[in-house]
């Protein structure tokens, strides 16, 4: 399963992230979602709510971990177990690896 409990890191640990459609690295601190991770690197992904509920910015975990701060995001039980994730709520528990999920 793609997500573990909240990890008992530093705030300021940083792992690295990848989108695997194009490559690009970005950093991924353990502090921030990693939707605001990439923003900030200038990846735009899609986003909408950033709560969690409006699903625009889902994507699928290919590799790594992420840890979620609210008690069920916007993801069906059978979502979670494909590797989809939302990164609008989604904080990197190690290097992480997504892919853009298809509409």
């Amino acid at each position: 399963m793609p997500t573990v409990p909240s990890p008992e890191l530093p705030s300021q640990h940083v792992f690295q992230a990848r989108l695997e459609t194009s490559g690009l690295p970005f950093d991924a601190p353990a502090a921030q979602p990693l939707l605001l991770s990439a923003l900030g690197a200038g990846i735009a992904l899609e986003s909408s709510c950033r709560n969690g509920t409006c699903r625009s910015c889902l994507c699928r975990l290919v590799s790594g971990q992420v840890s979620y701060r609210i008690e069920w995001p916007g993801l069906s039980a059978e979502e979670k177990a494909e590797g989809f994730i939302l990164p609008c709520v989604a904080y990197p528990a190690s290097d992480v690896v997504i892919t853009l999920a298809l509409p």
